[in-house]
């Protein structure tokens, strides 16, 4: 069985007062405790250690719409695999708390390996077949089977009318990915038209801490 010792030194934490902590350089190590959180002073900041701050963690989130397939003017496709069409016309990133888009140049991206991820991908779409179907997949390289993250879609209203769907994924990053990213792609049955995507991705574990 491992031997556990203390550390040399019993660290003092002040009490204070939120307002207090607000107005205090914290110096190196030492701790300021507040009714609802304690502070610690680190690199010349004052670090929240618990409950511990989302974005000194990593975590975040971002919403990633297209803007150039929409109802007037949708996406046509047919029974050839296609990546799914998402210009980032308008993007939401304020809390994302990460140096690396978590979608850019048509890829999901990830900024460390072995980061974890979740993504909601929004859509409409219609398909020429009522009893037709469409598979939405993920696709890497790197020989790490990511075309299992898939789920089937059916259009059980009919032919030629239009559903909505929010379909929503787990993902963790290998290597490959934060080099190359993953392609989110469709392979249909039938041809039809989708339109109005979005995605909203969300990273849920930071490798880095």
């Amino acid at each position: 069985m491992a031997t556990t010792t203390n550390t040399a030194y019993k660290v003092h934490i002040q009490e204070a007062t939120q307002n207090e902590v607000d107005s205090v350089n914290i110096e190196q190590g030492a701790m300021l405790v507040t009714d609802e959180a304690l502070f610690m002073g680190f690199n010349n900041e004052q670090v929240r250690v618990y409950p511990p701050q989302s974005d000194k963690m990593g975590l975040g989130w971002a919403r990633y719409d297209d803007t150039q397939y929409t109802t007037a003017s949708p996406y046509s496709f047919n029974t050839t695999a296609f990546v799914v069409p998402n210009n980032k016309g308008n993007v939401l990133d304020a809390h994302i708390h990460s140096d690396t888009d978590f979608y850019a140049t048509n890829k999901l991206r990830a900024e460390f390996e072995n980061d974890v991820y979740i993504i909601t991908i929004s859509f409409k779409a219609k398909i020429s077949t009522a009893n037709g179907y469409m598979e939405l997949y993920l696709e890497g390289g790197n020989g790490t089977p990511y075309d299992r993250i898939r789920d089937i879609i059916t259009f059980p209203k009919g032919n030629n009318v239009e559903h909505s769907y929010a379909k929503t994924f787990q993902y963790y990053a290998d290597e490959d990915v934060v080099t190359n990213g993953l392609s989110i792609k469709i392979l249909a049955s039938h041809s039809g038209q989708l339109h109005d995507v979005i995605y909203f991705i969300q990273r849920t574990q930071n490798h880095k801490y």
